[in-house]
C-alpha cells in the first residue's frame, strides 16, 4: 500500500476509540484526516490522533456541508456505528461527494424489522418473530411460547437485549429496548438456545456481491443475569460449503432487490439444525475488525476499499472477483478478552501477545484507568482487547488460542482479576473447515 491519497483531505464521522484504526490506515495512506463529533476532546480518542479534530455534530446536516465545504474535503467515510450512516448518506449527498449507499439502503439494512421482512420475502433463514404490541395489556398473548428474546429493532452492541422467561419479564424488557431504540420501535423474537453462530463477510463492488468469509462466532454464558458474548472468532467455518449452496443465491437475489451496489456487509447467524438463521445485519465497517485477517490471510482490505471509495467513488482499480475467496488458505483467528465492570488498575502481557508466533494485532478497546460501569454488563463495551491471527493447522491455531489467554492480565486497583474465561478446545469441535 502507498500514500495514493497523499494532500487529500478526509473526514471521519464518529470518533470513539475504534475509529483509529480508520484514522491510522488513511494515514497510512497518505491522507489529511480530520474527525468531527460533537464531544469534547478528551472524550473522542480518533480527534486526538488525527491531523485535525472538529466538533460538529453529524447529525446537524446544514452545519455539517459548511464544515465540508470550508474544510476543503475530498471524501467523506464513517466506521462501526449504524446511527451515523443515514446522516452519512445526506451529507454526501449534500456536497457531491461518493457514499456506498443510500439512505433508504442503509435504513432498510439498520431496522431489523425491516431486512427480516426482506429474508423472509426472499427464502433467506431467519429467526422467527412475534407481533407483539406491549402497550395494550389486554392483548392475549397465548401464542407466544417462551423463552424469547426481546431488542431494540434499531441498536447495536447488544444495547437493550434480553432473554425472557415469561410474561412479565418481556414486558419490562420491551419498555428498556424501547428506552434504547432511536425509532422506538422493539423486536421479539423466538429464542433460538444454541452455542453456535456464524458471521458471514460480504464485499460489494460496483453491485457485485462477493462472499469474502465465514467465520464461526464463538459465543459464551461466562456470567449470571447476562446474554451470552463472543469470546472469538474462528475462520473458515465448517458450514460455508453449506451456505455457498443454499442460502447464498437467495442472499444475492435479495441484496440485488435493494440495489446495493457497494461497501461491506457482515450477516450474524445462529446455527440451528445446521441451518444458518440471519439475526442481525450491519452495512458498515464491523467492530471485530476481520479486515486485519483478510488483509494478512487473502491479501485484501476493506477498511482500504472503503477509503479508496471516499475519494474516488470506486472499492478497487481491479475486478475484486478475481481477488477475494471466501475459501482462505489457513485458519484465522480473533480473540474478544472480556472484562468484568469494574476499573481497570494494570494491563500486562499486551506485548507477549503481539510477539506470538502468527499474531497479526492486538487492539485495546479499554485502557488503564478506564472504568467499565455496571450497566456495562452484557454489552459489546465488556470487550476490551481484540488480538487477531493466522496459522497453518487447527492445532496451530487451538495453540495460538492458548498460548494468547495465558499471556494477558487484566487487574483492577485491588488486584482483582478482572477478566472472563474464554474459548475452550471443544467449542471449536466440528467448526472449522
Amino acid at each position: 500500500m502507498g500514500r495514493e491519497f497523499e494532500g487529500k483531505r478526509l473526514l471521519i464521522l464518529g470518533g470513539s476509540r475504534i475509529s483509529c484504526q480508520v484514522v491510522k490506515k488513511a494515514q497510512e495512506m497518505g491522507a489529511y484526516v480530520l474527525v468531527t463529533d460533537w464531544y469534547a476532546l478528551e472524550r473522542s480518542p480518533a480527534k486526538q490522533i488525527a491531523d485535525e479534530a472538529c466538533f460538529v455534530s453529524t447529525t446537524d446536516l446544514d452545519a455539517m456541508e459548511q464544515l465540508v465545504r470550508e474544510k476543503k474535503i475530498d471524501g467523506i467515510i464513517t466506521g462501526f456505528t449504524d446511527s451515523v450512516l443515514p446522516y452519512y448518506a445526506d451529507i454526501c449527498e449534500r456536497v457531491g461527494l461518493p457514499c456506498y449507499g443510500t439512505r433508504e439502503q442503509f435504513e432498510k439494512m439498520t431496522d431489523k424489522t425491516q431486512y427480516k421482512a426482506l429474508c423472509r420475502q426472499f427464502g433467506v433463514p431467519t429467526i422467527d418473530s412475534y407481533d407483539v404490541d406491549f402497550h395494550n395489556r389486554t392483548e392475549s398473548w397465548d401464542y407466544i411460547r417462551y423463552p424469547v428474546l426481546v431488542k431494540p429493532a434499531d441498536s447495536s452492541g447488544a444495547r437493550g437485549v434480553a432473554i425472557c422467561e415469561n410474561e412479565e419479564q418481556m414486558i419490562a424488557a420491551c419498555e428498556e429496548a424501547e428506552r434504547v431504540s432511536e425509532s422506538g420501535k422493539v423486536l421479539v423474537e423466538r429464542f433460538v438456545d444454541s452455542c453456535k453462530e456464524v458471521t458471514v463477510f460480504y464485499v460489494f463492488q460496483d453491485g457485485n456481491i462477493i462472499l469474502s468469509g465465514m467465520g464461526n462466532r464463538h459465543v459464551k454464558k461466562n456470567q449470571e443475569d447476562s446474554i451470552a458474548l463472543p469470546v472469538a472468532y474462528s475462520y473458515p467455518s465448517a458450514l460455508l460449503p453449506n451456505y455457498q449452496k443454499n442460502v447464498l443465491p437467495n442472499v444475492e437475489k435479495m441484496l440485488s432487490s435493494v440495489g446495493i451496489k457497494n461497501g461491506m456487509m457482515f450477516m450474524q447467524c445462529m446455527v440451528e439444525d445446521g441451518e444458518c438463521l440471519v439475526y442481525d445485519i450491519g452495512y458498515r465497517l464491523t467492530g471485530s475488525l476481520e479486515y486485519l485477517n483478510m488483509k494478512r490471510i487473502g491479501g485484501y482490505d476493506p477498511l482500504e476499499m472503503l477509503i479508496h471509495f471516499a475519494f474516488t467513488g470506486k472499492m478497487a482499480d481491479e475486478d475484486l472477483r478475481n481477488v477475494i475467496n471466501p475459501n482462505w488458505k489457513v485458519y484465522g483467528s480473533n480473540v474478544s478478552f472480556l472484562m468484568k465492570p469494574g476499573t481497570i488498575g494494570k494491563i500486562t502481557g499486551v506485548e507477549d501477545i503481539l510477539a506470538t508466533e502468527g499474531v497479526i494485532d492486538a487492539v485495546l478497546a479499554r485502557h488503564e484507568g478506564e472504568t467499565l460501569p455496571p450497566e456495562g454488563k452484557g454489552q459489546l463495551r465488556q470487550i476490551m482487547l481484540r488480538v487477531l491471527g493466522e496459522a497453518p493447522t487447527k492445532e496451530a491455531l487451538w495453540n495460538q488460542f492458548k498460548t494468547v489467554y495465558n499471556c494477558l492480565s487484566v487487574t483492577s486497583p485491588e488486584g482483582e482479576n478482572l477478566l472472563l474465561p474464554g474459548l475452550e478446545k471443544s467449542d471449536l469441535e466440528g467448526m472449522l473447515d
